[in-house]
């Protein structure tokens, strides 16, 4: 679990900088003079180019030395953060943001192949929850600090941070990490074979519409938060969501290697998270419970990456690279739909305190097609059984 552990020194960095720029929107926005919903794009790009590059690097890059690769994409990464934080115009800032994109995903499915490949069978759910809670570490930790660094440097202050971070990491990886190459590419027809796969494409699918409801939520916390309760200090709200991301994302791996039900595990996780946000605007009616769905929906949001992708590496066992970039490309596709879409909803004319409740329903259609997953996937098995007991 040593070397899982380095690589989650990469996993904190990419973390703080995916999340603490929501965060920061306001200032980037009074900098530039641009709109909440314009600068909510920044974070849609980065999401975006992370969502392209994670699948197609892991095609391209397949066979490599490991540690190459994670070195190039940390420099790619900690180049692109120091540029976001020269940027002098906000055309500047999205091509840098983009950039940090490519350099994130091209590091985080690696990594979280890497540490499945590095532990035995029984530890890797494990291993992958100890990744994902390396990114959320970076929130729960590096966004709130992040936006205190803003609040006395300004914001291109929290980018140097973001910057300093990817470099540590770098150093780590650089030291320590051993050298071993990554699993051979799929063919063609393998990888046409995966995309369409039913089993493959419904685990991806569930992944994205999750991401569109949860990551895309949480750009525009500062704007809800607002509209609902004129809430302007919105850092103790951002401790309880990625508090609830530490404790999410680091139990999941053991219930995971504990119960072996991933898919089961996941319609618990929906449901906690849709009631979550759906509770959004009523908790904030009284002080006590204000952060209880937050912690809730910030728990569940984490947790649910953990589950797909065991999934994903027991349907593609030769191939868990390529799968697991496919995952993370979607989540990240969908935080980056997600992000501009409340961009346009707000645009368009819905209030930010709406919000919460289309996230919600958005939720409900994740956990309704994970109970016909897992529904059609029993049904399939039971069918399966009848028919070998007839051949013997």
């Amino acid at each position: 679990m040593q070397k899982v552990f380095l690589l989650t020194l990469g996993m904190f960095a990419l973390g703080f900088d995916a999340y603490v720029v929501a965060g920061l929107l306001p200032d980037i926005s009074s900098v530039f003079g641009i709109s909440d919903s314009e600068a909510g794009q920044a974070v849609s790009v980065f999401t975006l180019f992370y969502a392209l590059a994670a699948p197609v690097f892991a095609t391209l890059l397949a066979g490599k030395p490991v540690r190459r690769i994670l070195v190039w994409a940390l420099i790619i990464f900690s180049v692109a953060n120091a540029a976001t934080a020269l940027a002098t115009s906000f055309s500047l800032l999205l091509v840098s943001r983009a950039v940090a994109g490519i350099g994130a995903g091209l590091y985080s499915p690696l990594a979280a192949a890497a540490a499945s490949s590095l532990v035995s069978a029984e530890n890797r759910g494990r291993a992958l929850g100890t990744i994902l809670g390396g990114m959320s570490m970076g929130t729960v930790i590096g966004v709130p600090v992040g936006l205190l660094i803003a609040q006395q440097i300004g914001w291109r202050g929290t980018l140097w941070t973001v910057t300093l971070l990817g470099v540590i990491a770098l150093a780590g990886i650089i030291l320590r990490f051993p050298s071993f190459p990554a699993s051979a590419p799929p063919s063609v027809r393998q990888r046409l074979a995966m995309l369409t796969s039913g089993r493959v494409s419904a685990t991806v699918g569930i992944t994205f519409v999750t991401s569109v409801a949860s990551l895309g939520l949480y750009t525009y916390v500062a704007s809800i938060l607002l509209d609902l309760a004129e809430i302007k200090n919105i850092t103790p709200y951002l401790w309880a969501w990625g508090i609830g991301g530490v404790v999410g994302s680091f139990s999941i791996g053991t219930l995971i290697d504990r119960t072996g039900k991933p898919a089961l595990l996941m319609v618990g996780i929906l449901a906690v998270m849709t009631a979550a946000m759906f509770a959004i605007p009523l908790g904030l009616q009284y002080s006590l419970l204000a952060f209880l769905p937050f912690v809730l929906w910030g728990a569940m949001g984490w947790a649910s990456q953990a589950p797909q992708q065991h999934i994903l590496l027991l349907q593609q066992p030769k191939h868990g690279a390529a799968a697991v970039a496919l995952n993370s490309s979607a989540n990240y596709l969908g935080s980056a739909v997600g992000s501009a879409l409340g961009g346009f909803v707000l645009l368009a004319g819905l209030a930010p305190s709406q919000l919460p409740v289309a996230a919600g329903c958005l939720g409900l259609a994740a956990l309704a097609a994970q109970i016909v997953v897992i529904i059609t996937q029993k049904k399939s098995a039971s069918l399966q059984t009848g028919e070998n007991k007839l051949e013997t």
